[in-house]
This record gives C-alpha cells, sequence and structure tokens, in this order.
C-alpha cells in the first residue's frame, strides 16, 4: 500500500463532485497512491457515488489500486446503523454498487458497537470475506481492549481477524497510536490507515490568524470543530503550531509537509490518509516525500519539546 493514500471524508458528493473528483484521483493515482478511503457515512453514501463514477471513468485495471468501505451510519432506522450482522452486509452490498466494484480490499467497522455482541460484527466480517466481497477487514477509533476481544472472538472460532485500524493520528492526537495500540502491532499484525494527518487543516497553519471563509471549520455541520479550537486547549495548540511553523521554515520545508512526514516517521503507521478539495492542495502534500530526509531524530525530539505531549510507553513488568 502507498505510504500516502487518498480520503473522501468531507470532500466528495459535497466540495468535490463530477469531473473535479476525477481530476483529484488521477493526480493521486499518476503520483504512486494505490489506496482510495470511503465510507457509508460519508454525506450519507454520496461519497461513494462521486467515487464510484470516477472509478468508472477511469478505467484503472482493478488489480492496480485498493479501494475500503466503512460501516457504522447508514441510515435513521434502526436496522441501517450499527455492526449487527444485518447491516453489516447490507451495507457491504451498498458499498460495493455505490462505488461500482466486485469486492472491498478493506471494510472497516467505523465506530465500536455497544449494542451488538462482538462476535456477531466479527462472524459478519468472516462470512463477507468468505464470499469474496470483502478481503480484509479492520476497525476505525476502536480502543486497544476492544480490538483485542475481537481478534481473541476470531482466533477462538478459528474465522478471520481484524487486521487493520483507521485511527486519527497527528502530532495533536498521539495516544492510542503510540501507545495504547503498541503490543497490537506484533501481536495480530496491526496495520494502520491515519485519518486527519493535519487535525482538520490546523497542522498547516491556515488558522493561526482566524478561521478562513472557505474552510472546513465553516462548513454547515462542522461547528463542533470551530468550537473545538476556539476552546482554550484549542488556543493553546494553535499557538504551538507557531512554533511548529518556524521549526519547518528553519529546516526548509512547510508546516505541511513537517506534519506529514511526522507522521511517516512512525514505523507502525501503514498509509497516511490525505484529504483535498483542490489540485493545488493534494499535489502540494503529495511533494511532502521531497523533503523526508530532513526530518531527523533531532527535529522528531524539538516537536516533542514544542507540544509536550509525547505518551509514555506501557510499563513492561
Amino acid at each position: 500500500m502507498s505510504e500516502f493514500s487518498f480520503g473522501s471524508w468531507v470532500t466528495f458528493g459535497k466540495q468535490v463532485n463530477g469531473g473535479d473528483a476525477v481530476d483529484l484521483m488521477k493526480l493521486a493515482y499518476d503520483n504512486g497512491v494505490n489506496f482510495f478511503d470511503n465510507a457509508e457515512g460519508y454525506e450519507s453514501g454520496k461519497s461513494e457515488i462521486v467515487m464510484g463514477e470516477a472509478l468508472r471513468s477511469l478505467g484503472w485495471s482493478r488489480d492496480s489500486f485498493v479501494v475500503s468501505s466503512k460501516v457504522f451510519w447508514g441510515g435513521q432506522k434502526p436496522t441501517q446503523r450499527g455492526l449487527s450482522r444485518k447491516h453489516v452486509t447490507d451495507a457491504c452490498h451498498a458499498a460495493l454498487k455505490r462505488l461500482q466494484v466486485d469486492y472491498l480490499d478493506l471494510y472497516f467497522c467505523h465506530r465500536p458497537d455497544i449494542d451488538t455482541p462482538v462476535e456477531e460484527t466479527v462472524r459478519a466480517m468472516h462470512d463477507l470475506v468468505a464470499q469474496g466481497k470483502v478481503l480484509y477487514w479492520g476497525t476505525s477509533e476502536w480502543s486497544a481492549q476492544q480490538l483485542t476481544e475481537a481478534y481473541a472472538v476470531a482466533r477462538d472460532l478459528r474465522i478471520t481477524p481484524p487486521t487493520m485500524e483507521q485511527p486519527q493520528y497527528n502530532i495533536f492526537e498521539r495516544q492510542k497510536v503510540e501507545s495504547d495500540y503498541l503490543r497490537l502491532y506484533d501481536l495480530i499484525g496491526l496495520g494502520t490507515t491515519i485519518w486527519s494527518p493535519l487535525a482538520s487543516g490546523v497542522l498547516t497553519g491556515k488558522y493561526n490568524n482566524g478561521v478562513p471563509a472557505d474552510s472546513r471549520m465553516n462548513l454547515p455541520g462542522y461547528e463542533w470543530l470551530k468550537e473545538k479550537w476556539s476552546s482554550d486547549a484549542g488556543r493553546a495548540q494553535l499557538a504551538q503550531v507557531g512554533e511548529l511553523a518556524k521549526l519547518a521554515d528553519e529546516i526548509g520545508m512547510s508546516i505541511t509537509h513537517l506534519a506529514l512526514l511526522w507522521c511517516l516517521a512512525n514505523r507502525n503507521v501503514s498509509t497516511v490518509i490525505l484529504g483535498a478539495s483542490r489540485a493545488s492542495q493534494l499535489q502540494d502534500n503529495l511533494a511532502a516525500l521531497q523533503h523526508r530526509h530532513k526530518v531527523t531524530s533531532d527535529v522528531l525530539d524539538r516537536i516533542d519539546l514544542i507540544v509536550g505531549n509525547k505518551p509514555e510507553e506501557p510499563r513492561r513488568f
């Protein structure tokens, strides 16, 4: 899987449609990206429809790319949500139709479902794998305990276990990836597909002097994001963004590139999902790899000093 991947959260079906989606996906693909991430909950399925139309238009060989969906938030009815066998199965069939593919490479449980027995979800995912509709299944924003339980159920039943997790991971959000999941990387071979590496755009520095009119924080439905970064803790982190920008400038790159390369410096990161509504954004993000050699261990240590949030490793007795 490519180190950078391309995701559709917030953009496809909202800010990006039709030909623009085709152009963005082609740009990503032509620059080595082979994983395209989606979910039933992104714009109520519209995001997958847009991506499916783009895939049909582009006509890539199916063995040259990886596509995902996630299941949890389908519709408003009780049978259209969560991780019951019924919804997991129905949502998979719907995603295949919207994305216009015969199988999903990756299928994620978008959140844990406390109302459905873990065994039911694990069996449903295994059955989709056995039917050839899904190649690998995993989770998103599950705790280490929940992941371990799902793996143990699959192992005991001798069926397909979860093999990947999609967590939020960025300079400000580190606990799960760097501490909670630490023993799972070797124990179950856990891979990670990282979302929000730029902390919803905050780590680009564009919010340091206020909220731009065309930014994500001003989109309907994302008021929570503006509230988060307007809080005392959010303002403190924005001040740290200023210090990070100075460090990035000192070593000859943008803060955006620094934040993306910081994620890739973690050996337990399988791929970092990029999101963009414009080709110029995506092209700039992809160009980060040209500066990889500049992010040394000393630079990583200086980042830790600026943000002061490096998690403690779990105790070993």
